[in-house]
């Protein structure tokens, strides 16, 4: 159980920091797509000087995930019987998970490179 659970923090986390890393660019196209508008919107961009930091964080969260996910899961047959990790369908789960949020975080992150072309 405790590996699953670290397994989901480490991919929450990266989710968190590839969110962190575009709201400055992928944040005020989101709102002006959903009907917003406003100055206010503008203020996102002073949290372009943070990006480098949370792109550090989304990438350090995807390797813990990575590596608690592939290199150091157990086998199911390795589990206590009747614990989260004997499932071996816990192991595909977390594995398309982690894959959907690693192809997420990367269009997260090369999102502004790609933004010119949407305004």
């Amino acid at each position: 159980m405790k590996e699953t659970t670290a397994a989901g923090v480490t991919l929450f986390g990266g989710v968190l920091g590839a969110i962190g890393a575009s709201v400055c660019c992928l944040g005020p196209l989101a709102l002006v797509a959903v009907g917003m508008s406003g100055a206010w919107i503008s203020n996102l961009s002073a949290l372009e000087a943070y990006r480098p930091v949370f792109i550090a964080v989304a990438v350090v969260f995807m390797g813990f995930a990575y590596r608690q996910i592939f290199v150091t899961a157990q086998p199911p047959e390795a589990c206590q019987p009747g614990s989260l990790c004997a499932v071996p369908a816990t192991s595909r789960i977390y594995k398309t998970i982690f894959w959907v949020v690693a192809a997420l975080v990367v269009v997260a992150l090369a999102f502004p490179y790609f933004m010119p072309l949407f305004y």
